[in-house]
């Protein structure tokens, strides 16, 4: 399906010729009818060849320019209709500047009323501003012309798997039926059944008509009527937007590229909606809007700024971030000035703003895919990956250094690296851990560097005894002090409960199975794990921190759940 709006000045014969096209009305209401005026959007359509189109008319009178940025927002080509006997038009130059700020390509340009007046002067008037193949019609002549110049539109190709966002141009109820909706469908596949949501309601979709006809399923471009389930006809209007659940950003500030200078109050059109807003310039080429209410955006969004009280279109703006920073402190409207103003590449601009992005949030943000592997399902900025893992040469990467800073008693849990490094997702954490050269174990990080001497002896004693570790003294015969000690730790070789007291890291889950059942004194638990007072002390008090251990009034002991998840 095609579908075709109308543009052109009020009064040119915008409706006829809909009606000579299809042979039906698209003036809606008897008050249209009447006066001969457009006045809301109107819908007609017919199969031309092996094409059905379907064509919204649009009013032409400047106080209805509003309306006309509604029905023209989502179509992909317009037919520009100028009359023979009225020429170029104010509304003509208003429509032209709306379908420039829409940057609306593709399209043909109509001669109306050709047996009023000589069509020549007032084709060579609208061929200076379009570039669209012209017919000229008349009541007697052109529309055979029209329908094959039609027929030979090459429109771009809708993309049917994308994501819907339907505005809404109309709302009505139907006995029997309930809450319909219309809007024109630019993009994606609707199916009866399918749950979409508007603002935070969610609805499901009863029925689908399309060009007068039932149907299950409709995919992109098409005009389309929806059945609703789950919302009254009071809440739900004119401009909001039907969309698939969690794959828009419904945002009320968003930093926009400009190329005119703006007042600080106008209203944004996109589709169906005008919201008011308030225009932050942010240097030459970018301003800050702040919008009245939310809408569901994305990045590369084609919006349109009006003056309403001047009835003049200000500019069209592109959408270039809907989660910018705050501009609290001096200077910083002109940093992100220069920021914007550099962002040609709009994925890697925002991949270096966050670090990193799923490909969920690349789709939810409107950015194409970068071209980079993903690193654990994401997509890492080159510089953060830079900064976080630096060649050897230029000195210690990030990573180590945050491991290194860590309490040399136990290993860096991945979630405290994950904190440090304001990265979204632990498995990066790990990754980075590991490239780093430590090795990840249980969720947490150990170094994947030789151990120093004499440790092995130590780990091969404790195996044998896992209680009775060496002392102080047999340490130092083996060239084992508080550095090397500590070394082992990070490694996870060993965990240090006191000065010279190290135990295997499955210690104290082995106490834990040894002492479980009967309550116990120290020296019951000494004789139980085969230690001595200088271990079991420790060990218990240990124990007691992770809260492993229940205190009885006649001094003994029980082990209980842990309450918290424990790191020895």
């Amino acid at each position: 399906m095609h579908v075709i709006a109308t543009a052109g000045h009020v009064d040119h014969g915008k409706s006829t010729l809909v009606r000579r096209l299809t042979g039906m009305e698209p003036d809606r209401w008897a008050e249209e009818r009447r006066r001969g005026l457009t006045i809301g959007l109107g819908f007609a359509w017919t199969t031309i060849g092996d094409t059905e189109f379907a064509f919204v008319d649009v009013p032409g009178h400047e106080r209805f320019v509003g309306t006309m940025m509604a029905g023209v927002g989502p179509v992909p080509a317009v037919m520009f209709v100028v009359a023979a006997d009225g020429g170029w038009m104010p509304q003509s130059a208003e429509h032209l500047a709306v379908l420039e700020a829409l940057q609306v390509r593709h399209g043909i340009l109509v001669i109306t009323r050709a047996d009023l007046a000589d069509p020549e002067p007032a084709l060579g008037q609208a061929q200076q501003y379009l570039d669209f193949p012209a017919v000229i019609v008349s009541p007697d002549h052109g529309i055979e012309e029209l329908r094959a110049t039609l027929t030979d539109l090459r429109l771009p190709q809708p993309d049917t798997q994308a994501d819907v966002r339907l505005w809404i141009d109309r709302s009505f109820t139907i006995d029997g039926a309930g809450t319909v909706v219309t809007g024109t469908l630019a993009a994606g596949t609707i199916s009866v059944g399918d749950e979409l949501v508007v603002g935070s309601r969610t609805v499901r979709v009863k029925g689908i008509h399309t060009l007068g006809r039932q149907a299950q399923r409709v995919t992109a471009v098409a005009r389309v009527a929806l059945n609703l389930r789950g919302v009254e006809r009071s809440a739900i209007r004119h401009g909001d937007a039907l969309c698939t659940p969690d794959a828009w950003t419904e945002t009320t500030v968003v930093d926009v590229r400009v190329h005119s200078e703006l007042t600080r109050h106008l209203v944004l059109h996109i589709g169906s909606a005008a919201v008011p807003v308030h225009v932050r310039p942010l240097g030459t080429h970018a301003a800050r809007l702040r919008l009245r209410t939310p809408l569901p955006l994305r990045i590369g969004d084609r919006v349109v700024l009006r003056d309403p009280g001047r009835h003049e279109i200000a500019a069209g703006a592109d959408v270039l971030d809907i989660d910018p920073p705050a501009l609290s402190r001096r200077g910083d409207a002109r940093r992100r000035a220069a920021d914007l103003g550099s962002a040609v590449d709009l994925t890697a601009f925002h991949l270096a703003k966050k670090g990193s992005l799923r490909p969920e949030d690349l789709r939810k943000l409107g950015l194409s895919k970068p071209d980079m592997a993903l690193t654990d399902g994401w997509y890492v900025d080159a510089d953060r990956a830079a900064a976080l893992m630096p060649d050897p040469a230029s000195g210690p990467s990030t990573v180590r250094s945050e491991v290194d800073k860590w309490d040399p008693l136990s290993p860096m849990p991945l979630e405290a690296l994950r904190q440090r490094l304001d990265l979204p997702d632990i498995a990066l954490a790990a990754t980075f851990a590991r490239r780093a050269g430590f090795t990840v174990h249980e969720g947490r990080i150990t170094t994947s560097v030789r151990l120093p001497a004499g440790i092995d002896q130590v780990v091969a004693h404790l195996k044998e005894t896992p209680f009775r570790p060496p002392d102080a003294g047999q340490l130092r015969e083996l060239g084992i002090g508080p550095k090397e000690i500590a070394a082992a730790v990070r490694a996870g070789a060993l965990i240090k409960l006191a000065d010279s007291v190290v135990l295997l890291p499955d210690a104290l889950d082995q106490a834990i199975k040894t002492l479980t059942g009967s309550p116990f004194t120290p020296t019951q638990a000494k004789q139980a794990l085969g230690s001595t007072r200088r271990v079991v002390i420790p060990l218990l008090e240990r124990l007691d921190a992770l809260s492993v251990t229940e205190h009885h009034p006649d001094g003994t002991r029980t082990i209980c759940a842990p309450r918290v998840h424990w790191v020895p």
